[in-house]
């Protein structure tokens, strides 16, 4: 998602009858199969191993690029760009030194909050390449639009005066706001506002959702949710994420997604934050963190479970802020 803007602009720049392919994690592929900007997707198992990355860079070296673009300068893209057979190569700077710095010396050294996307910017700028400012995009193919538009519109949202997307999973304990206020925020907003409240997240998140679906639903009707966790593909949330007037999210891969539906977002922030670039880019979105705090950020993707105990990064951020800043982003 955050190399859409990226791709957007090398496609302009090279014309419509050059190469552009793209290598992305299987998972993560459906993202970018319908993308309109690329030749070729190459995806990649992390399953298949040793032998399914030689198997990339044999299908990479037959294609004789002119330029490789490594966006993670990882052990596995080291590998792919040195041998891939690539004219040319830019690198990604990771800001590595600030991050380390920020998280164990807690000693901010960036010069700014500089966003993913704009870094990878960074990357192509000798080339003369520069962001246009137009976000991220998603091209989502009419099939999966239409079948999606059937299920939004089975829910009659129209009987609601607001429509808000809560996605309350993360891969990382630490990114993740307690089920329980998210609950007590959906139910909030579907009695003072006529919010239809929407529950999105993957096979993972199935049980916190249901959990917060089954709150919501006694508190304020059953009527005022539906639990789409488990059942929509990536491609079908964001065709979903459509319908919703805010999508509230922790800093998750959903958001992204949101981001790019140029949806507005009210995004917590845990034990990371927006100084590694992951804030919602292009859109209007809102970030409720919690500031002030010694130990925060412990680490740059998440963690396991909070290293002091306490877990004030998202025990502190009240119902009370959440609410706030989705009312102020329905405005």
């Amino acid at each position: 998602m955050l190399a859409s803007p990226l791709l957007r602009v090398v496609r302009t720049a090279i014309g419509p009858n050059a190469r552009l392919d793209f290598v992305v994690r299987k998972e993560f592929a459906e993202l970018v199969r319908s993308n309109h900007h690329l030749s070729v997707v190459h995806e990649y198992d992390p399953s298949s191993g040793w032998r399914g990355l030689q198997r990339l860079n044999t299908a990479l070296r037959a294609e004789h690029y002119d330029l490789a673009i490594d966006l993670h300068d990882s052990l596995r893209t080291r590998y792919l760009r040195a041998s891939c057979g690539a004219k040319d190569a830019a690198v990604i700077n990771k800001r590595q030194w600030e991050r380390w710095k920020l998280i164990h010396l807690k000693k901010n050294s960036y010069p700014g909050i500089v966003s993913v996307p704009q870094r990878y910017f960074e990357t192509v700028s000798d080339f003369g390449l520069a962001d246009d400012h137009k976000g991220l995009e998603l091209f989502i193919p009419d099939a999966v639009q239409s079948m999606v538009t059937g299920k939004m519109a089975a829910l009659r949202l129209n009987r609601s005066e607001f429509v808000i997307g809560i996605c309350p999973g993360a891969k990382h304990f630490t990114k993740r706001w307690q089920r329980e206020k998210f609950a007590e925020l959906g139910a909030r907003l579907a009695l003072a506002r006529n919010a239809r409240i929407l529950l999105f997240g993957g096979p993972a998140e199935k049980d916190d959702c249901a959990a917060v679906a089954d709150s919501i639903a006694r508190a304020a009707g059953p009527d005022s949710v539906a639990d789409f966790s488990g059942t929509f593909s990536l491609l079908e949330t964001a065709a979903a994420f459509d319908s919703c007037d805010v999508v509230v999210t922790n800093d998750s891969g959903l958001m992204h997604v949101a981001a790019a539906r140029k949806k507005k977002i009210a995004a917590l922030f845990g034990s990371t934050v927006r100084e590694f670039g992951f804030a919602p880019y292009g859109t209007q979105a809102a970030v409720i963190e919690r500031t002030g705090l010694d130990c925060r950020p412990c680490t740059h993707i998440g963690r396991a479970e909070c290293p002091q105990g306490h877990f004030r990064c998202m025990n502190d951020i009240t119902v009370d802020a959440v609410e706030t800043s989705v009312t102020e982003l329905l405005l």
